[in-house]
């Protein structure tokens, strides 16, 4: 055994959760890339890996145990002794002649493209071995570039990326750990929830209740439909059987913080999400409407699926918090999914681009009131539960090929980080088996926000076009929201 010898601690049963993600057609990871500031020097290596070494991540259960099938066919966590060096990879992406590296332009295009190309080929690698514990690191030395592969059994993005934050420290001061966000924000919510229950339920609780039990039995029953055979018309940007084990190609489509902001303020109570999507439904109308235009019809629905944190504080996590066995705050694949519509339209002169926002804030709004996320983390775990992963991994598997895409979004931290005292440059994930032909994963980080446009290359050739969708409508968006808002002064 790769891991040398097993320590003899009783085994722990896998969660439902972590039972469907090891089923070998749905076995997914996450891939994570961390660009670095400085040049990776063997001193800063073994800095690395002294780091490591002494992080949460080599004493966290899940990170030091293998997973093991008994002779029953039961399934269970089992300790281990953790061998750093089957998991810290050190790596070059150019041959080394006399010792020394060729020197990559790391602000380029070029090296970006490298970066994407590493990590989509990693898309439909081999999986990771059962050997060792779940998880590997690769650093890549003249690409000045970390990157994590993770299975998803160990945890979702939330607990994953709380965790790697544990290690890091801010730029502007060493000795502190980034900011979690999730945790401020319910601090700064208490006191106005307390206010809320201390009144008395009036016809406005009467009539949100009904909403939401209205919403959530529309919500369900469309989810329902999708695992029966509903699917959407067939277009060019279509994924379907198989398409996860298809080549994939990757474009990073970056957005300014700021300017999500400002085109949030054109259209009130809006939040940042619901511009993500007003731009997800812009930037597919343009692709579509350039690419197959004639086989679209006004108002199609192209339906995505987005995933749901259902834990009680929204955002990244403290990890005191996440290992506690009590609690909402748990640590594991505590999330949901729910189906995102959005519609194929077409690009008229004179048309507000803020029309796109608005129309996915009437949707979110719909879906906030609903119990969907609730519904398909419980149903997967009932279904797993009592019928077995591998019915539970069919039934998702016809709900994703009856679909367009998936979307997903972390907000990271909003200042620079270090890893082992290395600047952070970028942070970006994807992550494996997924049927669509286009699935989108976007992290915010120090301003910016970086969505990976993941593609299977045979369908979308062309991912940086489609990325150019993307882009542009968010800028006519903030182009809109600031004439909107330079009109209402002059008013």
């Amino acid at each position: 055994m790769i891991m040398g010898q097993q320590e003899t601690t009783s085994d722990e049963p896998l969660t439902p959760g972590a039972r469907l993600f090891l089923v070998p057609e749905f076995n997914q990871t996450i891939i994570s890339a961390i660009g670095l500031r400085d040049p990776v020097t063997p001193e800063s290596i073994e800095i690395m890996r002294s780091n490591l070494a002494n992080s949460l991540i080599t004493k966290h259960p899940r990170f030091n145990s293998l997973f093991v099938t008994d002779k029953n066919g039961r399934q269970y966590w089992r300790r281990t002794r953790v061998n750093l060096d089957d998991h810290l990879l050190v790596r070059y992406h150019y041959e080394q002649s006399s010792g020394e590296s060729a020197s990559i332009d790391v602000d380029s295009e070029f090296y970006e493209d490298i970066i994407n190309d590493y990590m989509a080929d990693l898309l439909i690698a081999s999986p990771l071995s059962k050997d060792k514990p779940l998880w590997e690191v690769h650093l890549i030395v003249d690409l000045r570039c970390v990157v994590w592969r993770i299975h998803h059994a160990l945890g979702d993005g939330i607990s994953l990326a709380s965790m790697f934050l544990e290690g890091c420290r801010l730029l502007s001061n060493p000795d502190q750990v980034p900011e979690l966000l999730g945790v401020r924000k319910k601090e700064e919510g208490h006191n106005g929830r307390r206010n809320e229950a201390a009144r008395l339920p009036g016809i406005e609780d009467f009539l949100w209740l009904l909403k939401v039990i209205w919403f959530t039995l529309i919500y369900v029953a469309a989810f329902i439909a999708r695992s029966l055979g509903a699917k959407d018309k067939k277009t060019v940007i279509s994924g379907g059987d198989g398409v996860e084990m298809w080549p994939k190609k990757i474009a990073t489509a970056k957005f300014l913080l700021d300017d999500m902001k400002i085109a949030k303020r054109g259209v009130p109570n809006s939040t940042v999400n619901d511009v993500l999507f007003g731009i997800v439904s812009s930037g597919l109308s343009r692709y579509l409407e350039v690419r197959s235009a004639q086989d679209m019809q006004e108002g199609q629905q192209i339906t995505g699926l987005a995933m749901v944190n259902l834990r009680e504080s929204k955002g990244l996590q403290e990890m005191s918090k996440l290992m506690a066995e009590e609690g909402t705050t748990r640590w594991g694949n505590e999330f949901g999914f729910v189906l995102l519509p959005i519609h194929y339209h077409r690009t008229r002169p004179g048309e507000d681009p803020l029309e796109h926002v608005r129309r996915a804030k009437q949707m979110s709004d719909r879906k906030k009131l609903s119990l969907e996320a609730y519904f398909t983390h419980n149903a997967c775990d009932f279904l797993t539960a009592f019928f077995g992963p591998e019915k539970t991994r069919e039934s998702n598997y016809k709900v994703l090929c009856n679909s367009t895409f998936t979307i997903s979004n972390l907000a990271g931290p909003q200042e620079v980080i270090t890893i082992a005292g290395n600047p952070v440059t970028f942070m970006k994930s994807a992550a494996t088996s997924l049927p669509h032909a286009v699935v989108m994963y976007m992290v915010s980080y120090n301003g910016v926000a970086y969505m990976q446009v993941c593609v299977a290359k045979d369908i979308i050739p062309d991912p940086k076009f489609l990325v150019k969708c993307l882009e542009d409508a968010l800028l006519e968006m903030k182009t809109a929201a600031e004439a909107k808002s330079n009109k209402s002064k002059r008013a």
